[in-house]
């Protein structure tokens, strides 16, 4: 026993060792979100009713142009029958002036009393109705003065960010005619290969930060294309509020027009042509303003039906069948469910890697076992101020309707990749006192413990920037602490991500920088 135990002592200890190889080494951030509807549409009435028809519930399929929801129109009706019959009364007595063109015997001091009442109200509702048009229209303008001002402020914004660029540029240029002559003077070995790596070192932060700023810059002008947007919404409002507000005015104009006109007819004798003539012409304005409150009446009895304006799925009822409906209250949601969305909040360094049109591998709890890819279609550029989170949103196809609104997903996002990069598994990397290295066998299998730089990092393999070369073989397990020159035996391959217990070095355990 004695001689066995001395034996297997004195034995070169048994290893398992991996040739580096070259790979694709990506990071990945991870994070959750949540699916929402691309497109989500209230419907609200624009008058006021009890609600006779809604059937539509929540998870009902419903198509553009459907109707959806209908309103007690009986009073809207009954007004349309009104204006209805008030243009007959003004076409009927259009058609017995013409026919009786003779002298009428009226009173006329009773009329010009009744008509310079009607005169009075008239101009009175006409001169409202102008300062009615004149206030509107300067609350409009003065929305579009400040969205203007906005504008300037967003195109500011702009501006500064091209400086920045060209400041960034400026110092790039600079450092890259720096790292020149550095290497000139390497090369001539008048300094250290250090100096090279810091050199090279900045000019990759000044193009990092070239990058960083060029992004500012597209935030800038996305949001000044965004208030650009609200502007001309804006400035269609006040052409929406000058159309209405003129059109108003004609109608009272038409009316004052009227009441002029019939004053003027009771004031000259009824027997004069002239005189008659003019009330031909009041009872033609009597038809046109009873024409146009006849079109308005038609107009409101079109609002009490509301019909859907896309395909979609309903996802909320508010109202029911009896229930009173206000103008702007929500009574139906309806959501487009073709296409999903998923958000994410992710910090800044990965708001600045991220970028439009880059795939996302999204996985649901509610599916498991089931990958989804979905791609970027939005960059939130200003980040929440609670959270100091950027949103980004990605798109998935949902043509079998099998993903919801509020799902909870998981997102994984590649933030970085290096292609053939030599690696190794993360457990051969180990950390001494003077930093990383590696135990590479040599061709008569002793071990030579090697400095390595190492750099990016996956769930398994740590690449190795410098100090290792492709096909090396390197120690990834070992029962005991290995020293330099020691002979051992190797053992059989040893996988990385298998579980295995990472090696003991002088140093004790670590792992590869990230």
């Amino acid at each position: 026993m004695t001689k066995q135990r001395a034996a297997r002592t004195g034995a070169a200890p048994q290893v398992c060792a991996v040739a580096a190889e070259l790979r694709d080494i990506e990071a990945v951030f991870e994070a959750t979100g949540t699916l929402e509807a691309p497109l989500n549409v209230k419907i609200s009435s624009k008058i006021s009713g009890r609600i006779n028809f809604l059937e539509a519930h929540e998870g009902d399929r419903v198509r553009r142009g459907q109707v959806l929801v209908r309103l007690d129109a009986s009073e809207i009706e009954a007004e349309v029958r009104r204006q209805q019959a008030a243009v007959a009364e003004a076409e009927y007595r259009l058609a017995q002036a013409q026919i009786n063109e003779g002298p009428t015997k009226t009173s006329v001091a009773t009329q010009i009393k009744q008509q310079t009442a009607a005169v009075a109200s008239a101009r009175a509702d006409y001169e409202q109705v102008q300062q009615n048009l004149a206030s509107q229209v300067a609350t409009k303008e003065a929305d579009v003065s400040d969205l203007q001002a906005r504008v300037q402020s967003a195109q500011a914004a702009i501006d500064n960010a091209k400086a920045h660029i060209n400041s960034v540029k400026a110092t790039l240029n600079n450092a890259v005619t720096k790292q020149n002559r550095i290497v000139e003077l390497y090369k001539q070995g008048y300094i250290a290969a250090q100096d090279v790596d810091d050199a090279k070192a900045e000019v990759a932060v000044q193009q990092a930060a070239l990058e960083a700023a060029q992004g500012q810059l597209s935030g800038a002008q996305s949001a000044r294309e965004s208030v650009l947007a609200q502007k001309r919404a804006a400035e269609h409002q006040v052409s929406i509020v000058k159309t209405k507000g003129q059109a108003d005015i004609e109608a009272a104009r038409q009316k004052l027009r009227q009441a002029e006109a019939s004053l003027e007819l009771a004031k000259a004798n009824t027997a004069q042509n002239p005189a008659y003539q003019q009330g031909l012409k009041a009872l033609r304005a009597g038809i046109a303003s009873a024409k146009a409150n006849l079109a308005s009446a038609r107009a409101r009895r079109g609002d009490a039906v509301l019909t859907c304006p896309m395909d979609g799925y309903v996802t909320q009822r508010s109202a029911d069948p009896g229930a009173m409906a206000t103008p702007g209250q929500v009574l139906l949601t309806v959501q487009f469910f073709k296409q999903i969305w998923v958000n994410v909040s992710v910090p800044d360094t990965v708001s600045a890697v991220a970028r439009v049109g880059q795939p996302l591998a999204v996985t649901l709890d509610a599916m498991p076992g089931k990958m989804f890819t979905a791609t970027v279609v939005q960059i939130n550029p200003s980040a929440d101020p609670e959270a100091r989170q950027f949103t980004v949103r990605a798109a998935l196809d949902n043509s079998d309707k099998s993903l919801r609104p509020g799902m909870f997903a998981h997102v994984s996002l590649v933030t970085e990749k290096v292609a053939g990069a030599v690696a190794v598994p993360r457990e051969a990397v180990q950390r001494g006192p003077e930093g990383e290295y590696v135990n590479v066998l040599d061709q008569e299998m002793k071990v030579q413990k090697r400095p390595v730089t190492t750099g990016l990092a996956d769930a398994k393999y740590v690449s190795i920037r410098s100090g290792l070369e492709a096909a090396e073989q390197v120690v990834t397990l070992c029962a005991i602490p290995l020293k330099e020159g020691q002979a051992v035996t190797p053992g059989g391959d040893k996988k990385a991500g298998e579980g295995a217990k990472r090696q003991e070095g002088p140093g004790g355990q670590g792992g590869p920088r990230q």
